[in-house]
């Protein structure tokens, strides 16, 4: 079977047990690389086998990175640090700088914590500086959400832009940088979005806050004595700082191999993992039992997560084993080719995200074919800039598939039509300004 057809079939497989079989997305991956294994040819036996261990080594490389970064989250959220840092950027912020504020705090919390925490986290402070100015309830509703979109889909370590990065070979430290740069303009865009929005969008401010209404898991509530600063942003700074001063070693070609060691991932998230406990613990005095119980709850999470990844790390590996890469390669090759593979990522991430919700999903299936690709294309820039392009698309198309669009919509008082005429354009702003600054960067610093 020609690989086109191939990739055909899988997409259709996908997408078809997702929206149509309403099939988990772990299974639904899975079945589909399954069923291009078996297309790509050899024994029953053997393609079977080539799943299990694709799915084994995508495993492997990004589970201990998504476990830790659960369990950060949680301890952040539980031990008050979270709280801390949205209160002291919004504790000195005057009446024209609370938007900022809010959407500085989401982009920042959603580094290392789930977008529905994050927002959790934020909507009281939106609604209480409603209340106190009477009025800018949507501007200061829509900072919170997409400041905490933006890092969510461009900044390792949320699953989404690190598995992409780990797809394409992308070092970690070099996602980390292009997506923080290009989350600048994109922060902004949501702040300019928000006030154009909040002009011409009448909404309510809810009279009282309902955050179960979202159907969300609870956050404990902090404890009354909250933790420094310095000692709430160090699971967050602690990695990034490890992580790119061995990026940058490696770039200047100086390697130091106690950097290295630190720099990598899996010790540099492990590392933040103890710092936040260790707050956790110092503020909240839990016994072991409770630690225990915190740390398998925000395991449990992750393993959803994991399996998700790493189906979908098998799916694309079973498309480069029916030769769709080397297709792809030959239809955009190196020049304007390699932009057009650019556009191709942009383009499936938000075909995907548009038909079955999830950004997550949409960024693993879109690597998969796109990585198919990259091996074979002689690219005029680093592939760091298909994970960002692949990342800008998985954000457009928010409707009532997405569960961010209910969380929004539910916690934030707003009916379904507001969060159509808000949410759902808000995104679709988000991911052009990031694609655009992609095409601009891959132009202009094609790190090559």
């Amino acid at each position: 079977m020609h690989p086109l057809l191939i990739l055909a079939v899988g997409m259709a497989t996908v997408l078809g047990l997702i929206v149509a079989a309403r099939v988990h997305a772990f299974l639904a991956l899975l079945a589909a690389a399954l069923v291009v294994s078996l297309l790509a040819g050899g024994a029953t036996g053997e393609a079977v086998t080539r799943v299990a261990e694709a799915f084994g080594a995508t495993a492997a490389s990004v589970g201990i990175v998504i476990a830790f970064a659960a369990v950060i989250g949680k301890a952040m959220t539980d031990s008050g640090a979270a709280d801390r840092i949205v209160r002291s950027m919004t504790g000195t912020a005057g009446d024209g700088r609370v938007a900022p504020a809010l959407a500085g705090s989401g982009a920042i919390l959603s580094i290392p914590v789930f977008f529905d925490t994050v927002f959790y986290l934020l909507v009281p402070l939106a609604r209480s500086a409603a209340r106190a100015s009477g009025r800018r309830y949507l501007r200061y509703l829509l900072a919170v959400a997409g400041g905490a979109v933006v890092t969510h889909a461009l900044v390792p370590p949320t699953p989404g832009p690190f598995v992409t990065a780990a797809e394409l070979g992308v070092d970690l430290g070099t996602m980390m940088i292009v997506g923080l740069v290009i989350a600048v303009p994109c922060t902004a865009s949501v702040l300019l979005f928000a006030k154009w929005a909040d002009d011409r969008v009448p909404v309510e401010l809810p009279d009282h806050d309902d955050p179960a209404a979202a159907g969300v898991p609870e956050v404990e509530a902090p404890p009354p004595v909250l933790p420094g600063l310095g000692a709430s942003l160090a699971p967050i700074v602690l990695p990034v700082v490890l992580i790119t001063a061995a990026t940058i070693a490696n770039a200047l070609e100086r390697p130091l191999a106690w950097l290295d060691a630190l720099g990598n991932p899996n010790l540099a998230l492990g590392l933040a993992t103890v710092a936040a406990l260790g707050v956790y613990v110092r503020q909240r005095r839990p016994s072991r039992d409770d630690v225990a119980e915190a740390v398998e709850e925000a395991l449990m999470s992750a393993g959803v997560i994991i399996l998700i990844t790493a189906a979908g790390g098998a799916f694309g590996a079973m498309l480069r084993e029916a030769g769709v890469g080397d297709v792809l390669a030959a239809l955009a090759g190196g020049g304007a080719g390699g932009f057009a593979l650019l556009g191709l990522a942009f383009g499936t991430a938000s075909l995907l995200k548009i038909a079955q919700g999830s950004s997550t999903v949409a960024m693993i299936t879109t690597v998969g074919l796109v990585g198919a690709a990259v091996a074979g294309a002689d690219l005029p820039f680093h592939p760091v800039y298909l994970a960002t392009a692949i990342a800008s698309g998985s954000l457009v198309g928010s409707w009532m598939n997405d569960s961010g669009f209910w969380i929004f919509a539910k916690m934030g008082g707003l009916s379904e039509v507001e969060t159509l005429r808000t949410w759902t354009p808000l995104l679709a702003v988000v991911g052009l300004v990031a694609f655009a600054m992609t095409l601009v960067l891959a132009l202009a610093v094609p790190l090559v």
